[in-house]
């Protein structure tokens, strides 16, 4: 399962109402951003050889992540219902996280309505 932490303007990510992140700024702020890459889809292997395979159009990778590649580790950025998920980010991709939540007038936020500085440690 994991656990998400999400690029969102609503007071809390979860919430209804508020301002959403359009996938037109999401798509601008990856064009100008260095290392970021529109894939649209996302293949990971599992055990027993499966390949499980997600596709959305706002789904971006960042490739100057320091994992990036390495035992098929990729840091995705999935903009989908008005925010930019990420699946069980370390603190680098928190901060990453952080930079692009700027560009956007965004917060970092996880699942558990914690929010995140700049330096990818809880506040």
């Amino acid at each position: 399962m994991g656990y998400d932490v999400h690029i969102t303007r609503k007071r809390a990510w979860h919430d209804e109402d508020g301002e959403e992140i359009s996938l037109a700024e999401w798509l601008a702020v990856v064009e100008a951003g260095p290392a970021m890459r529109l894939d649209g889809h996302a293949e990971a292997r599992l055990a027993g050889g499966a390949v499980l395979t997600v596709e959305s159009e706002g789904l971006a990778v960042w490739t100057g992540w320091s994992g990036h590649g390495r035992s098929g580790g990729m840091a995705w950025f999935d903009c989908r219902g008005g925010m930019i998920t990420v699946k069980n980010p370390d603190r680098e991709i928190l901060r990453k996280m952080w930079e692009l939540a700027q560009a956007l007038s965004a917060r970092v936020q996880g699942d558990e309505g914690e929010l995140y500085g700049p330096s990818g440690d809880p506040m």
